[in-house]
């Protein structure tokens, strides 16, 4: 399993273990703030998916930012915060720095996210960063399929096939 379900894996067995709640940073014009569930499943080699699934508040942009992560409880169990040359990651037991949103994605999740993109996607539309392609269903976009099919209803699903194949899906509160 990976970060994140342990993450959430240790919270809920602490039982009260958990981050205190901070101010969101303030946001410029244009910068992002969603909140609602966000679950990753990443396949495994044996066949099983690892990932997990968390409430999440997103602020920001991919140039500064916050994620937090909490319980089903609503126990905030971890906080990413970037900006310029710096990404951090706090969790009750420890604070780690990353050397940018790749590195710390692919800690949390197995796999790096296209958070520059993502930023786009959660909004439902391409990261005008480079090309995507339509499909039915939305576009695809740097070897990822997003599903905006239910969007209206705050659901948005990235799917990325190469392996290990991973699945993001969001749902964002309105």
């Amino acid at each position: 399993m990976r970060l994140i379900g342990l993450i959430l894996a240790a919270a809920v067995l602490s039982g009260c273990s958990s981050l205190a709640r901070q101010t969101a940073p303030t946001t410029g014009e244009g910068d992002l703030r969603l909140s609602g569930r966000l679950s990753v499943q990443v396949a495994g080699n044996s066949g099983r998916a690892s990932g997990g699934n968390a409430g999440f508040e997103l602020v920001g942009s991919p140039a500064a930012g916050q994620l937090e992560l909490s319980t089903p409880l609503g126990s905030l169990v971890a906080r990413a915060s970037w900006q310029a040359g710096e990404v951090r990651l706090q969790t009750p037991e420890q604070e780690r720095r990353f050397e940018d949103l790749d590195a710390l994605t692919r800690e949390l999740l197995g796999e790096p996210i296209p958070v520059a993109a993502l930023f786009d996607w959660l909004r439902g539309r391409p990261w005008p960063g480079l090309g995507s392609t339509p499909t039915a269903e939305g576009f695809e976009q740097l070897g990822w399929r997003i599903d905006l099919a239910r969007f209206s209803d705050g659901l948005i699903v990235a799917t990325r096939a190469a392996e290990p194949a991973v699945v993001l899906r969001a749902r964002i509160e309105k």
